[in-house]
Order: structure tokens, then C-alpha cells, then sequence
């Protein structure tokens, strides 16, 4: 979940956990095979928290890079910390292997919801007299394909824990900026979806991708693919500008207005968790606080 300076604290889902982000930390809080919550506390690199952090449109690409660095060692953690294995040495992942993941998981990204939508309409581009209704189309095409995946993974029973873990972190972040007592009863009010969601930040570079690739003249299929890649980190920084108002101003009509499509989206990504998996949201959110206050 994107973060913003007004609400510090927001994190992701997890295996059988969940990481929260806060000022200067983050948290990683893991529900073991033996029914134990194991949370680890790692400071958060100076490279993603100095001035650049408080740039417009510069800060999206930082938000990104962050999240992609954290989310995969905390990813690499859970999965550790979720199985068997007890030895501590290999909680850690080396510098190659985390560049290597990231790159691989930017591929498929990349390859998934853009060029598999941009070489479909080509196939069909002869058929379609305007660029304009082209362009439109392969935006169409690439929210229902982020539709039709979210809902395809949730099939499985693992990715559907990993969404009621995802509910349990909304749920308690709500909590925290509401000022309730963080227990499972409190939380447990509280709804699932949260505006400032990565999931929303995902349907929001769709959206904002139409706008931008259909705003491009015809550049053949080469250019097509060019163009895609070569704007994502646009598309990327002004889809965070547009979260971070959204959750920045709770209360403005056209933030509200903004959040909707982010917050039905999450229907499908967050499911209500049990008070075991609320626990674990807990402890990180807890964690983190405390490792903030001391700092």
C-alpha cells in the first residue's frame, strides 16, 4: 500500500503475513508452522527516504523503486519464516538475487499488462480505422486483463490467504489512523478495502495508461511496443500523485470520486481475515511504531 506523509503507515500481504512500512522502518510479522508470530524489524534505506522522497512525479518512480526492493525480501522472508526452516542465515537474500527477482518480476509485469495487450490489438489494427479507438481499446484490454488475473489467482487457496492477509493489513491501518485500540475486536469494524492500496495504485496506471497512449499518434508496431515501455515510469509517477491525493484528502468529493474504482478492485483482493491473521497485522503494525519511536 503506497505510503503518504499524512497517513505514515501503510505495508503488503505477505505468505502467512504481513509487512508494514513506517517513518524510518518496516515490519515483517509471520504466523510460523508451530503457531507463533515471528516479527522482524529492518531499517529502510537511506536512498528511499531523503529529499528526492518529498519531489512531485520524482517520488512516484522512489515509491516504486522501494516497493519493489522491500516487497521482495519481505516475499523471500515470509515463504522462510511460513516453512520448517529455522536457520536465521537464510532469511537473507544477496544483492544479484534481489536485483535478479525484481528485473524478472518487472518482465512478466511488463509483458502481462503491456505488450501482451499492444500486440493483440496489433493483430487487429487493420480492422480499426482510428489510432484514437485503437489506442482506447488496448487500454479496455489491459483492465480486464489486471481484472481477470487478480480473480484468477484467487482461486488458489494459497493467493486467497495472502488476500485475507491483505484484508487484516487495511483493516488494522484503518484502525491505527482512525486512533482505535489495535485488537482483533476494534479491527475487526473496519473494512477491508483502503484507498491508498497498491491494487488501487495498479488500476489507476491503467486508467491513466489510456489517457497517455491515446494521446500517441500512429507509430507503427515497433513504436507501439517502444512507447510502452519507454512511458511506463510517466505513467507510473502520475498514478501516484493521483493516490496520494486520493489519500491525502479523505474528504474531497473528487478524491472520493478518484478512489472508487481502486476500492471496488479490492473487492476482489482483500477478504476478510480470521482474528489469527488480524493478530499477525497487528504485531506489525505495533512493531513498527515502536521501532519508529525509539528512532
Amino acid at each position: 500500500m503506497p505510503n503518504s506523509p499524512v497517513t505514515t503507515y501503510g505495508g503488503q500481504a505477505v505468505i502467512e503475513g504481513v509487512m508494514i512500512r513506517g517513518k524510518k522502518f518496516y515490519s515483517l510479522s509471520v504466523r510460523r508452522p508451530d503457531g507463533t508470530i515471528t516479527t522482524n524489524i529492518e531499517p529502510i534505506s537511506s536512498h528511499f527516504i531523503g529529499t528526492l522522497r518529498r519531489v512531485p512525479f520524482v517520488r512516484g518512480i522512489l515509491v516504486l523503486a522501494e516497493t519493489l526492493t522491500i516487497g521482495v525480501k519481505a516475499l523471500h522472508q515470509s515463504s522462510l519464516l511460513a516453512s520448517e526452516t529455522d536457520d536465521p542465515s537464510d532469511n537473507t537474500i544477496s544483492n544479484l538475487a534481489l536485483v535478479g527477482t525484481i528485473i524478472f518480476s518487472l518482465m512478466i509485469g511488463i509483458g502481462i499488462f503491456f505488450i501482451f495487450p499492444a500486440i493483440a490489438l496489433e493483430s487487429v489494427d487493420g480492422f480499426i480505422q482510428s489510432n484514437l479507438i485503437s489506442n482506447i481499446l488496448e487500454g479496455i484490454l489491459r483492465l480486464i486483463v489486471l481484472v481477470a488475473y487478480v480473480s484468477i489467482i484467487g482461486i488458489f487457496p494459497d493467493i486467497k490467504r495472502v488476500y485475507q492477509y491483505h484484508g487484516a493489513e487495511h483493516m488494522s491501518i484503518h484502525a491505527l489512523e482512525h486512533g482505535k485500540p489495535l485488537t482483533p475486536e476494534m479491527v475487526r469494524t473496519f473494512p477491508t478495502p483502503h484507498a491508498r492500496c497498491g491494487t488501487a495504485f495498479l488500476l489507476t496506471v491503467m486508467v491513466v495508461s489510456i489517457l497517455v497512449f491515446a494521446a500517441i499518434g500512429d507509430s507503427g508496431f515497433i513504436g507501439r511496443i517502444l512507447s510502452r515501455l519507454a512511458l511506463i515510469p510517466v505513467i507510473a509517477s502520475i498514478s501516484y500523485e493521483i493516490i496520494r491525493f486520493a489519500g491525502t484528502h479523505p474528504n474531497s468529493i473528487l478524491a472520493g470520486i478518484v478512489s472508487i474504482p481502486g476500492l471496488m478492485l479490492q473487492k476482489i483482493t482483500t477478504k476478510i481475515p480470521d482474528d489469527s491473521q488480524i493478530e499477525v497485522a497487528i504485531s506489525a503494525v505495533e512493531a513498527v511504531i515502536q521501532a519508529d519511536s525509539r528512532s
